[in-house]
């Protein structure tokens, strides 16, 4: 895009939040003889008169220029804080997810090892109760 030959209208537009709202950056015409930058490029300074209209005219679109750089540093700060904020909120949600998704594997394990503790447990039981019969069948014989 460029926001400095005036051809951009509306401007550069971001989205800003949920409810749609914008950021909004508005090009400036910044091209010789325009609402911006007064004086042109055959500007003539042959008299006095002339010379002092066209010193007012650079003076004039100094400060209009000024003020463009001004709208356009505040838009790009803007933007600029905008996409830091992003980032950041970004990587913190990255940051919850992994650590539900962490949680998640722990609560995992946890259930894992009961279950095996509970296997564990039944065999080592099965295993006592087989004995106490061999024992009774041997008391038999």
């Amino acid at each position: 895009l460029n926001l400095l030959d005036g051809s951009l209208s509306g401007g550069y537009q971001a989205l800003a939040n949920v409810e749609g709202g914008t950021i909004t950056v508005d090009g400036e015409d910044l091209s010789l003889s325009g609402s911006i930058v007064t004086i042109g490029a055959s500007e003539d300074i042959g008299t006095a008169t002339e010379a002092s209209a066209a010193l007012s005219a650079v003076n004039e679109s100094i400060a209009n220029v000024s003020s463009a750089l001004a709208r356009l540093g505040t838009g790009s700060k803007a933007l600029g804080t905008h996409q830091t904020f992003v980032a950041k909120l970004s990587d913190s949600l990255e940051t919850g997810v992994g650590n539900l998704v962490d949680a998640d594997l722990a609560k995992e394990s946890a259930r894992l090892q009961s279950l095996q503790t509970k296997q564990q447990l039944g065999v080592q039981a099965l295993s006592i109760a087989n004995q106490s019969t061999g024992i009774l069948l041997g008391l038999f014989r």
